[in-house]
């Protein structure tokens, strides 16, 4: 005779899973809930410190904004009509070889109710027309023997064009070289050569370096220089007769 196996109640695998699945996504849920409570609570507490960010961050954007508009274009404009009239005297003193006292004296001073250079500086000095206006006046310094005065303004300029920063730099080299300090002096020949590194400006910084150091009597750098005009700025002018210097400074250590 037959026996009757009562069959249970077994849970299949797949639904045992999905059932494990389905707890582990409602406790994903529960978490972000949470997360998501404490941060709006957080923003609740926090609300007026974040909304008084918020009104700093637009005073600063539209501020930055309006200066830029309303005052600093303007006065960029402003300073480049003013520097027209100085301009033309300085262009004319460095093309001049006559009375180029006068005329860089007019560039620096202005005339006829127009802004000089240093008026420029002072009233402008913010603008490009400004930090163009403190070269000018370096350079005006310098060539009317005003040395102090030209190593202030060309230490003042700023400028990332690899010729004109060169210059400036070795022009207040060529400023405290006029009042006899040669050590700082030779600090700027050096830093006006190693400036950006050009075939123009760096060996005739180089062969002023190297003239220094040889009067100061130190012959190792002197050949240093001399030696990197040689091998580094061959077609240049100062490369013509450099060995006769470099002779001078190797001699010089013996």
């Amino acid at each position: 005779m037959a026996t009757y196996k009562k069959k249970g109640n077994k849970v299949k695998k797949a639904d045992k899973v999905n059932i494990e699945n389905q707890s582990t996504t409602a406790e994903v849920f529960n978490t972000l809930d949470e997360t998501a409570s404490r941060s709006e609570q957080w923003v609740e507490k926090n609300q007026k410190i974040i909304f008084s960010g918020l009104i700093a961050i637009v005073v600063i954007i539209v501020g930055y904004l309006a200066y830029n508009n309303y005052i600093l274009e303007p006065k960029e404009i402003e300073a480049a009509d003013e520097l027209a009239y100085p301009k033309r005297y300085f262009e004319q003193a460095q093309g001049s070889t006559v009375a180029i006292d006068s005329l860089y004296n007019l560039s620096l001073n202005g005339a006829d109710g127009k802004y000089g250079l240093i008026d420029i500086v002072d009233n402008y000095g913010s603008t490009k027309a400004g930090n163009l206006a403190k070269y000018m006046s370096g350079i005006a310094y310098l060539k009317t023997g005003d040395y102090e005065n030209a190593i202030q303004y060309l230490s003042d300029f700023s400028s990332d064009d690899e010729i004109l920063g060169a210059i400036a730099l070795g022009s207040i080299g060529d400023a405290f070289t006029e009042i006899n300090q040669f050590e700082d002096a030779l600090k700027y020949y050096v830093d006006a050569a190693n400036y950006k590194d050009n075939k123009f400006t760096s060996p005739l910084y180089f062969f002023k370096a190297g003239n220094i150091a040889l009067e100061l009597k130190e012959f190792d750098k002197a050949e240093e220089y001399f030696t990197n005009i040689k091998i580094s700025y061959s077609k240049s002018d100062e490369a013509k007769n450099i060995n006769i210097y470099i002779q001078r400074a190797q001699f010089g250590k013996k």
